[in-house]
């Protein structure tokens, strides 16, 4: 074996560099946190070449005195900790004080700063090698300037790794909008080659509409949910799209967890769990979400770039997550508040004494919780008894066909009518539309997609209110698995037979599935442990079993729902629009498809050249 020796400090932190700086984009983010960790409210980054020929970040912050500027480059030199108790609750953006000697390390790089109160700044420059001149006085006003030149230029097999410079330039403009996003006080500018590509002034709020306007585009802001919840020393506010904004990639999706954006196993896990029932499984949602807690909650060094956090509340962390979003996505476009407590009622009973009573008797309404719409809003009352499976199953079916639309004897509000949310039918468009006049506009909603989410929801709450209905197997199925496997149904077993899955042990590597949910009974046993038992292992829980459940029942709500040509009448159409503002997530089908969309009166004036 080769002899062991120190390696050379210039290789030590170009072996760094490899770790810490992938592309230009990567020395902009070191440059951009120091800046910001600084205290600058002022950012200028000038570019050539898409950062490879030059890289200049200027900054307003505190700025570095004479002494200072040899620290700065030299290796694991940082103001930011002093000690292990620093370490663990860290508050700044960087703290290794690898930065900026890896940065120098590969490529010609200048420093030049200056404190409020100095006569004149102080300049140092390195060129990659191991030494470096004594710094010289400089002009420069308060504040930091660090230029890096020619990136890579003495590590030619790192250079070729490099992409075009639009490319280049594109991972730095994304990487500087997710700094914008998160400090709405900090003025950003940014040149290449000569020319300004981006110019943001600061903004008085965090979440300020024209900046985000310019930032994330004016179809995010249509359809942004605000959000803003505490609990347990945990804090979760910003915008989460609605599910009718989902992407085909996940380029919208920006977390800062303590002004920092990660990008966190857990926190997406959280966040997909959140959207389950209101998003196709391939498309992915938007949100700008920032979580706040104590800095000793989650180790920020785990990762070279900063790029992933560890919280010491796993768990925790993520249920609150999933919580918050949960009951906003619940709410919808209808406000923070959310639609009422209170479950959506069936009438199953109403409609089958309906039914019994012949076409002629009143006409068969929805079985959505009403019979009729006759009277103001505020006069309506629903009966809120929680219904059974059957019930819940029976709700999904019309009883019958309805009469034709002008023999419906609901009368319209009168003028002094407060007005519901959602508004009064006044017609039916095409068999599949439901129109609906608001105080501000008019309400369209597709009835089968609305219908389909009413019925769903209450197929969930029938079945999941209960504990599930196991169905004994035929054939008990065995199943071999690894010993950590076994071990782990061991210590989940109450929590599996609550799901509805009954196993028993038969010996150090085999298990063996006695009873499965009723609703699963044809499912694949064998198949199904060992995905429950994969979500356990990472994340210490799983909704494996739910979400198929869920699967079926969505499929029961769909085939149950109101088909497209079905007459309704006024009352019928009032009676769903009622039970949607009563009903969870109403805004988006199981399939994750708009159910109802609004023409204010100012859109509907301007399609006429109203007032002009």
């Amino acid at each position: 074996m080769a002899t062991i020796r120190s390696l050379p400090a210039q290789l030590i932190n170009q072996i760094a560099a490899g770790e810490v700086i992938e592309r230009p984009a990567s020395v902009i983010k070191e440059l951009v946190e120091n800046s910001l960790d600084a205290g600058a409210h002022s950012l200028r980054v000038d570019l050539e070449q898409g950062g490879i020929k030059l890289m200049r970040v200027t900054d307003d912050g505190g700025g570095l005195g004479r002494d200072d500027l040899a620290l700065a480059v030299a290796r694991h030199a940082t103001s930011k900790i002093a000690s292990l108790a620093d370490l663990e609750g860290v508050a700044t953006l960087g703290f290794r004080g690898e930065a900026l000697p890896s940065i120098a390390s590969v490529s010609r790089f200048a420093l030049t700063s200056r404190r409020d109160g100095d006569a004149h700044a102080w300049r140092l420059a390195c060129d990659g090698s191991d030494g470096t001149e004594p710094p010289q006085p400089a002009a420069h006003g308060v504040g930091t300037s660090v230029e890096v030149r020619d990136l890579f230029y003495n590590v030619p097999a790192r250079r070729k790794f490099l992409r075009t410079e639009r490319t280049e330039l594109g991972h730095i403009d994304q990487l500087l909008t997710r700094f914008a996003l998160a400090r709405g006080d900090l003025s950003l500018r940014l040149t290449h080659n000569g020319r300004v590509s981006l110019e943001l002034p600061a903004a008085d709020a965090a979440l300020d509409p024209t900046r985000l306007r310019r930032l994330l585009g004016e179809e995010f802001l249509a359809h942004a949910l605000t959000l803003d919840d505490s609990a347990v020393g945990l804090r979760l506010h910003g915008l989460v799209a609605s599910p009718a904004f989902a992407r085909s990639q996940g380029d919208m999706q920006f977390f800062y967890v303590n002004g920092r954006l990660v990008r966190d196993k857990l926190v997406t896990h959280a966040v997909r769990q959140a959207f389950r029932d209101v998003l196709h499984h391939s498309r992915h949602p938007a949100f700008l979400l920032f979580l706040e807690l104590p800095p000793r909650q989650v180790d920020v060094n785990v990762h070279p770039a900063k790029h992933e956090v560890r919280f010491r509340e796993s768990r925790q962390v993520h249920d609150f997550i999933f919580q918050v979003l949960h009951r906003r996505l619940a709410a919808g476009q209808r406000g923070a508040d959310g639609p009422a407590a209170e479950p959506a009622a069936s009438a199953p009973a109403a409609g089958a004494a309906a039914e019994r009573q012949g076409p002629a008797s009143v006409p068969r309404a929805l079985p959505l919780g009403i019979a009729d719409a006759r009277g103001s809003y505020g006069s309506e009352r629903l009966s809120h008894t929680p219904p059974s499976r059957a019930a819940a199953a029976a709700a999904l079916a019309f009883q019958g066909p309805a009469p034709a639309l002008a023999e419906a004897p609901a009368a319209a509000p009168d003028a002094h009518t407060e007005l519901p949310p959602l508004g009064f039918a006044i017609g039916q468009l095409n068999g599949i539309y439901v129109l609906a006049e608001t105080a501000d506009g008019l309400v369209i909603v597709d009835m089968h997609a609305a219908h389909e989410r009413i019925g769903y929801e209450r197929l969930k709450q029938a079945v999941h209110g209960e504990q599930l209905v196991r169905q004994p197997l035929l054939m008990p199925v065995s199943v071999h698995v690894s010993q950590v496997e076994a071990d782990l149904a061991d210590a989940h077993v109450d929590l599996l037979t609550r799901l509805g899955l009954v196993i028993g042990r038969l010996g150090e590597t085999q298990l063996v599935v006695r009873e499965l949910p009723a609703l699963l009974a044809q499912a694949d046993a064998e198949q199904l442990l060992r995905d429950v038992l994969a979500d356990l292992g990472t994340h210490g829980r799983s909704e494996r079993i739910e979400a198929a459940v869920d699967g079926l029942l969505a499929t029961m709500a769909c085939h149950g729902a109101v088909r497209a040509n079905r007459r309704l009448t006024l009352a019928e159409m009032n009676a769903l629009l009622r039970d949607m503002e009563r009903t969870e997530r109403a805004d988006q089908c199981n399939h994750g498809r708009p159910t109802w969309t609004r023409l204010t009166q100012r859109e509907l004036d301007a399609l006429f050249l109203r007032g002009r």
